[in-house]
Parts: structure tokens; C-alpha cells; sequence
């Protein structure tokens, strides 16, 4: 039986071998693999090494992201830098995409290949549009559009694979104790971390192209 080793990504090396160390300590294997979604070359050089010393890649967890625009209340429409939308784009759409095209191969090659987009509530336009829902007065439009977006991908990827084993999704986390998140989130990473593990251990039978919370499915 293969072993199962899980590869930890990211632009710092030394956060990077630190993830790594504390899982190896808990009895898993896992590897470091540095990579910056921003950055085609760095994509491609990730890619080059996981076709290189795996035959197969089973769960692509696509957890990168960034948000530029400072205070969640005080962006809008009417403000928002070219700067701060190109920039997010480029990291949580762009070159979300283009890793996830380029590992397609290996994930092909999976018993049961399972994609998980992470994206937030605050990519749902059904809650941005309703005055009574909790979002509705955080309009930093170069994220939220991002993640719109990225729903859409995950609909439209889903769709071209649905004659195949692999599923995909797009999951919202929650208001996690992140660098992003901030220390007044009410949610730790473990919680935070459960939406994404269950749609990445899905079953056969489990939904494809859907956009969740905690097993619920969102409004898109």
C-alpha cells in the first residue's frame, strides 16, 4: 500500500517547514513544497516536482488568498484601486486556476479525486443583495467579486468533470483565527479547517459542484 503523504505549500519556507515539523511529530508524513500562486513560474516549478516524485495526487486543497483592501467595511465599488483588484485576482483566481489546470493530470489519476475551492460567504451575490443578510454592509469588492468568482469556476469545473470520479466544491471556512481573520474571529483553525476536510474526504456519493458551510449548502 502507498503511503500518504501530505504536501504543505506556501510562499515562506521557514512557516512552510514548521507546518511540516508539527505533523510529522503527530506520526504524519508530509513534505514542503514552497509556491506562490501569483507567480506562473513558481506554479510551474511546483507542478514539475509533484509529477516528478508522485504518480498521483489525491485531494487538491486550493486554500490561498489574499485580501489588500484593508478595513472589511470601509471599501466599496467606488474606491476600490485597479491595484487591489488585479493583485487579488491574480492570487485567488488566476493562478488558482492555473495550478489547478496543471495538476488535473494526477488528480486523474485518483481512485476519487477531490478538488475543494476555499472561497467565503462573501462571494455570494444572493447575500450581498439581501439588506437583512450578515454581509450585506461588507462590500470590499475586489474579495468578494475573487471569490464570486471562484464559485464560479468551481460550478463550471465540476461541470467538465462530471464523467469522472474527481468532485469539486467550493467551501466557506468561516470568520477563522487567521493572519486574515484577526484575532477577534469566534472560530480556531480546527473549526475553521472541518468544511474543507469534509468535502475533501467526500464519498462517492457525495455532492459535486456545490458551495458549502459546516454540510450546508450556501446560497451562491
Amino acid at each position: 500500500m502507498s503511503q500518504t503523504i501530505a504536501l504543505i505549500t506556501g510562499r515562506d519556507a521557514d512557516r512552510i517547514q514548521t507546518a511540516v515539523n508539527g505533523l510529522t511529530a503527530s506520526g504524519f508524513s508530509a513534505e514542503p513544497l514552497t509556491l506562490d500562486v501569483a507567480s506562473p513560474a513558481s506554479i510551474a516549478a511546483a507542478v514539475e516536482v509533484v509529477t516528478q516524485k508522485h504518480d498521483k495526487l489525491d485531494i487538491l486543497v486550493n486554500n490561498a488568498g489574499i485580501q489588500t483592501e484593508g478595513d472589511w467595511a470601509g471599501s466599496n465599488a467606488a474606491t476600490v484601486s485597479q491595484t487591489d483588484l488585479r493583485a487579488t485576482f491574480e492570487t485567488n483566481f488566476f493562478g488558482l486556476i492555473d495550478l489547478t489546470q496543471r495538476l488535473l493530470p494526477l488528480l486523474e489519476k485518483s481512485a476519487a479525486g477531490r478538488i475543494v475551492n476555499l472561497s467565503s460567504i462573501l462571494g455570494s451575490l444572493s447575500l450581498h443583495a439581501n439588506p437583512v443578510s450578515p454581509v450585506y454592509n461588507s462590500k470590499m469588492l475586489a474579495y468578494d467579486a475573487s471569490k464570486t468568482a471562484l464559485n464560479a469556476f468551481t460550478i463550471h469545473l465540476a461541470h467538465a468533470l462530471k464523467d469522472t470520479k474527481i468532485k469539486v466544491n467550493s467551501a466557506h471556512p468561516g470568520w477563522v483565527q487567521t493572519d486574515m481573520g484577526g484575532s477577534a474571529a469566534p472560530m480556531n483553525i480546527e473549526d475553521g479547517a472541518k468544511t474543507s476536510v469534509w468535502l475533501a474526504t467526500l464519498p462517492e456519493d457525495g455532492p459535486t459542484g456545490g458551495y458549502f458551510h459546516n454540510g450546508k449548502p450556501l446560497p451562491w
